[in-house]
């Protein structure tokens, strides 16, 4: 493990991202294409696009992948911390795109990052995905959660690639560990039925919220998302849209989600915030999935592209 490093966001970064950064290798029918990827990465880049001035902690190689995600992260405005580029392979993701749009992955990635002390926090801090379960860097980012999550909201996606997880056990128990250092769980149906085999949507969110995090949200890809707190619960449709493919679509609505809880905060989340917060995620997935790769909307996108609750043409 790395020494102790002091560096952190500027004072004026609203979220701090922590999690892998990767390029994600599309093969289709059309031949191959490369996109920067990576879960974290991308909601870091979506709220860059989004014009929240954002920084992402992650391990980047010193090779032609690393280099491409740094300018790809810069072209958003978003902050790439001290201590990112560690010497090792930039990782990869090799998705395989089905005649559906939907992904199957295949992953090459080693995951570790520099121990930090926060000197200045951001509002909101997110992780997720591969870089709280893959030793050792997953024990870096616990640790940081638990610096943190009293001073500041801390989201956080699962999003589980069950080839990188361990065991189910396994998974699950570290999964419901972290679950008391956060704010809000945003998973998708996948990772709800995967970490819970057997139990309904509506029975998981209140699992997870018994173990003491505020705000629960599920995906549910075209049958909208199921937003739930101890005291409300919603269900918000879909936008229906022209599918290119599916890629960053559940990280571009959590950027949106993040994007709506800077301005409601997470101590009021009745059911009228719920609906509000659910329905721009929504629209901001919409966009993303009528594009090639995790390409998410700019703020003037989400306010305009989609009017509120009317399908796409």
């Amino acid at each position: 493990m790395q020494n102790i490093q002091k560096p952190t966001s500027s004072p004026a970064t609203e979220v701090m991202v922590v999690g892998e950064a990767l390029v994600d290798i599309v093969v289709s029918t059309h031949g191959t294409a490369e996109h920067p990827g990576g879960s974290p990465a991308n909601v870091a880049y979506g709220l860059g696009r989004l014009g929240v001035p954002t920084s992402l902690l992650t391990s980047i190689g010193e090779d032609h992948h690393g280099a491409a995600i740094q300018r790809h992260l810069a072209g958003a405005g978003v902050e790439l911390l001290a201590g990112a580029r560690a010497g090792v392979r930039s990782a990869t993701a090799t998705a395989t795109l089905a005649s559906d749009g939907s992904a199957r992955y295949d992953f090459d990635i080693q995951w570790d990052l520099p121990r930090i002390t926060p000197t200045t926090l951001p509002k909101i801090l997110h992780t997720g995905s591969i870089a709280t379960f893959l030793e050792p860097g997953a024990a870096t980012v616990r640790d940081l959660l638990e610096q943190v999550h009293q001073r500041c909201v801390v989201t956080y996606d699962p999003n589980i690639r069950p080839a990188l997880v361990g065991s189910h056990a396994q998974a699950t128990t570290t999964f419901e560990e972290l679950i008391p250092f956060t704010d809000v769980v945003k998973l998708s149906d996948e990772d709800a039925h995967w970490l819970y085999p057997g139990l309904s949507l509506e029975d998981t969110s209140r699992r997870i919220l018994g173990l003491g995090t505020g705000l629960v949200v599920v995906t549910k890809g075209s049958e909208g998302s199921m937003l739930s707190t101890t005291g409300a619960q919603v269900l918000v449709p879909s936008v229906t849209s022209t599918v290119a493919d599916t890629i960053g679509a559940g990280d571009s609505y959590m950027s949106a989600l993040i994007y709506g809880l800077l301005q409601t905060g997470v101590d009021r989340l009745n059911e009228e915030a719920l609906e509000s917060l659910g329905g721009r995620a929504a629209k901001a997935a919409a966009i993303t999935v009528r594009r090639a790769g995790a390409n998410p909307p700019t703020s003037d996108e989400l306010l305009a592209e989609l009017p509120e609750h009317q399908p796409a043409t």
